[in-house]
């Protein structure tokens, strides 16, 4: 029989100043704010959450978005299509990992789920599954994605 061995203790990062329930914590604080402003079209915020040099590829095919202008651009030009089809869209984060590296970066990996609700229907669709790769960095006491990759599953290429 196997056995799975989890390590629970409570260590320090690499800066030696955030346990890791602390940093994981804050990683999934990062995450709900960074969602809840795209769920709301706080577009400009929502693009202010990443690195002034910092990439998008959301997955959807084109080029990944490069720079606060350009991830900025390419979301205001997504809901832009989605204004003659009134709906609110959520985003659910879920299943994240976060591995520490020695740069002081985080790597992280999570699952999300795209769900679509639309006027007058109850039931939520939904729209897509993903696997999200990010890359996190520090700004000043806030965290912020340097890249983040978006797999959407079952795509093709």
């Amino acid at each position: 029989m196997t056995t799975l061995q989890t390590d629970h203790t409570d260590q320090t990062d690499q800066t030696g100043s955030r346990t890791r329930h602390e940093l994981y914590t804050e990683v999934l604080q990062h995450y709900a704010r960074q969602m809840r402003l795209l769920d709301d079209r706080h577009l400009a915020d929502y693009a202010a959450s990443f690195t002034d040099d910092g990439v998008f590829d959301h997955g959807a095919g084109g080029e990944p978005a490069r720079g606060r202008a350009a991830i900025l651009q390419l979301l205001e030009d997504f809901h832009r299509q989605l204004d003659a089809d009134p709906q609110q869209r959520r985003h659910h984060f879920s299943m994240v990992d976060v591995e520490p590296q020695a740069d002081g970066s985080l790597h992280t990996t999570c699952y999300a789920l795209v769900l679509v609700i639309r006027p007058g229907v109850q039931a939520p669709e939904l729209r897509s599954s993903c696997v999200v790769r990010d890359v996190l960095v520090r700004d000043g006491d806030r965290l912020v994605n340097r890249s983040r990759l978006v797999t959407i599953d079952g795509r093709q290429g």
